[in-house]
Parts: C-alpha cells; structure tokens; sequence
C-alpha cells in the first residue's frame, strides 16, 4: 500500500500548496518532536551557567559537556539510522523518547553530588550521552518516517517541517527553562526534561508505523561515501548554531546584559519564519543554490555578534544566524538525498546528521578553548568564518549536481 502514491504520478492529490497537504501528514510527528526537543530548549541558556556557577567549570569544560551530546550523537548516527531502516522508525523513534526520559533521571542524580563538582560533572556528562542517543534515534527515525510518509520528492519539506518543530522548542524552551531554573533551580529543569520526554512518548505511542525500508544492514561507509560533500556544507554552516547554544549565555553574563534566553528565542523565532516562507525552494529551486544564499546570511549574524556593544545587536546577529541556518540544513539535505540510494534512506539521513554532531561536537571545546585564550566574544568571528567556507562546498554542489535516485 505503501508503495502506490509514491510511485503514481502526483495529479490532484498531494501538494499542490507547499506547506498544506505535506504538513497534514507530518502534523503529529511534528507536535511529538516539539514536545521533545523542548528538553534541549529548557538546557540550552541553563546548563552553561550550571557548570560555571554552581560546579566552578571554565569556559574549557563547558565547552567540554554541552559538545559531549554532539559527540555520542555523532557515534550513534550509524546505528539509529539502521534501526530505523532495519526495524521501523516508529520503533527508533520510541526507544529516542525512553532514552531522552532517562537523561533526566541521569541529571537530576548529578545533583547528589554537587560537593564533588568533578564527580557531578562526570553524572552530567553521561546524562549528555544519554541524550545525545535519545536525539540520535528521533532525529533519524523522523526523518525516515516522514520521507516514506510523504514521498522522497518532498524530502526537503519534511526537513524543514521537523526543524521548525526542533527550533521552536528550543526557541520557546529558552526562556521556560531560565524560568523553571529561578523558580526550582537545576533540579526544577531535570524533572522537566523527565516529563516532557514522557509527554513525547505518549504522543508518538497511537500513531501508525511505517513499514522497514531494508531487510538487511547496510555498512555506514557506503552512505558516508555518497553524502559527504553536502555533509561537509552541513558541519561548516552549522558552527553558527554551535557557537549560539554553548557560549551565547556566557556572552551575555561576561557584558553584564542580564538574560540570554531572548537570544535563543531571537535565533528561533528567525529559523521558523524562514522556514514557513520558504521551506519550499529546495525542493523547486535546488538545494545547493538556496544553501549558498543562506550561508552568506548566516555568516553576517556572527559578524554582528562578534562586533555587538549591546544585547540588542545580539539578538538581532542571532536572528540572523538562525535565518539562514535554516535553509541551509534541508539545501544541503536534499543534495545528499539525491546522491544516497533510496532503500537506504535512513542511514542516509543517519550520514548526513552526523556532519551536524560532528561540527557542533569539535566546536562546542575548541571554541571554549578559544575563549578562555581570546574571550568569548572571539569565538563568533571564528564562527564567521567557517560558516563563510561553506559558500565554497555549495558552489562545488551546484557545479556537479547529483545523479538522482
């Protein structure tokens, strides 16, 4: 059954208006990954203070744990995405929420032992892992689910679709969790992330599977060989976003502009509105072409808040981070789809995700070694720059477009 709309020409029924009939069909996978990923939401402006302030961490270490998420994720690409390749999405997408309920266990356990600042760290950094792994599996396993759902020709709508239910909850978790932390401290965040990940996994629990794509595991170098360029456009383009979620707070606490979370919201609020008008120019246009654009305005965000002399111009160099990452994660998205066999499509996305932990798990510690040597308002012009190369990998894209599959 599942086969037929994908393999019939698409006359009346599918999606004539860009967002309409493909957004009915992801509507619940995307209320269920926005309920989770207000987790990530509520940590995001938290947790580096939490380690500076209540643990006496350094820049360094900071950098440490919040890139350890990215790190784990990195490593578990591979397996979530043959999971859900192998056994259904809607398998991997369950085991993500169970594991993402656990973290906060793991965290609020960390509190115990906040009179041996090296040890809680340690709890913390194994909660991260635990995350990390929860993020992996739904990450993977929604963008599996949604691409059989409403066909790989509409692959750049349900990145955009689920990203803006990512980055909404981190843009409405920001400020939530400074809330929940000056009302019941780090532990108040701990049981929150505990229950909203359980409220994921209730939402996720009535809805249908999809049948599995493979019968048989597929070795991850093999995918890794047909997505690495538009990967590597991923993993440059979102150190923007990486130097935000980790230093972004401490930016703010260093110039005495009093609560980071409207940074977060500001980043969030941007990404979602460049998403709904045009979520739909990757699939139309191609996606090197619309990456290329994009990344040029990311990169002029971390200029502006690189030479910000007030948190007004920082909210305003986040926005304009986050509109152009948006479109940057599905244009390059969609050239590594075209260039990933389709019965592999899991562990493709797999592949492809994995640039994005890998970038934001080597940059969260090399830019806090970074700004302990130069300050943290250095690390964006680092960012600047990076996120400027990716111009160059979108170019190399548009000039050997994929072959189609």
């Amino acid at each position: 059954m599942n086969s037929n709309p994908a393999d019939k020409p698409a006359s009346v029924t599918p999606l004539a208006s860009p967002g309409a009939a493909v957004f009915l069909k992801l509507a619940p996978l995307t209320l269920a990954v926005f309920i989770a990923f207000l987790t990530i939401g509520l940590q995001l402006p938290v947790l580096p203070l939490h380690l500076q302030d209540a643990l006496g961490m350094h820049a360094t270490m900071v950098g440490v744990v919040v890139g350890a998420q990215f790190a784990a994720a990195l490593l578990s690409r591979s397996w979530a995405g043959n999971q859900a390749d192998l056994h259904g999405a809607k398998r991997a997408v369950v085991k993500g929420f169970i594991a993402a309920a656990i973290s906060g266990l793991i965290y609020l356990a960390s509190l115990v032992l906040l009179e041996w600042p090296t040890l809680s760290v340690l709890v913390l950094l194994a909660g991260r892992v635990m995350l990390a792994l929860g993020e992996s599996l739904v990450v993977t396993g929604t963008m599996s689910w949604g691409i059989a759902l409403v066909g790989p020709q509409h692959g750049g709508k349900v990145m955009a679709w689920l990203g803006i239910a990512i980055y909404a909850a981190m843009a409405c978790g920001a400020p939530l969790g400074v809330a929940v932390s000056h009302m019941y401290g780090f532990a108040g965040i701990c049981l929150v992330s505990l229950a909203i990940a359980l409220l994921a996994l209730a939402v996720i629990a009535g809805l249908r599977p999809v049948a599995p794509s493979a019968s048989r595991r597929t070795p991850f170098y093999k995918v890794l060989g047909a997505v690495w360029q538009p990967g590597l456009g991923l993993a440059l383009s979102s150190v923007g976003f990486g130097v935000i979620t980790a230093f972004i707070a401490l930016l703010f606490a260093a110039r005495g502009w009093g609560d980071s979370s409207l940074a977060f919201t500001s980043f969030g609020l941007a990404f979602i509105i460049a998403r709904l008008l045009f979520a739909h120019l990757p699939d139309r246009i191609g996606g090197a072409r619309v990456a290329l654009v994009c990344v040029l305005i990311e990169a002029l965000g971390q200029l502006l808040i690189w030479r910000a002399n007030a948190s007004a111009l920082a909210y305003a160099g986040a926005a304009l981070t986050g509109f152009g990452y948006s479109l940057a994660f599905p244009g390059f998205g969609v050239e590594a789809m075209r260039r990933a066999p389709p019965q592999t499509r899991g562990l493709a996305m797999g592949a492809y995700v994995a640039f994005l932990d890998l970038s934001l798990g080597v940059t969260s510690p090399l830019a806090g070694a970074l700004a302990s040597q130069v300050g943290v308002q250095g690390v964006y012009l680092a960012g600047a720059v990076l996120v400027g190369l990716s111009t160059l990998v979108a170019l190399h894209l548009m000039r050997s477009p994929g072959e189609g599959t």
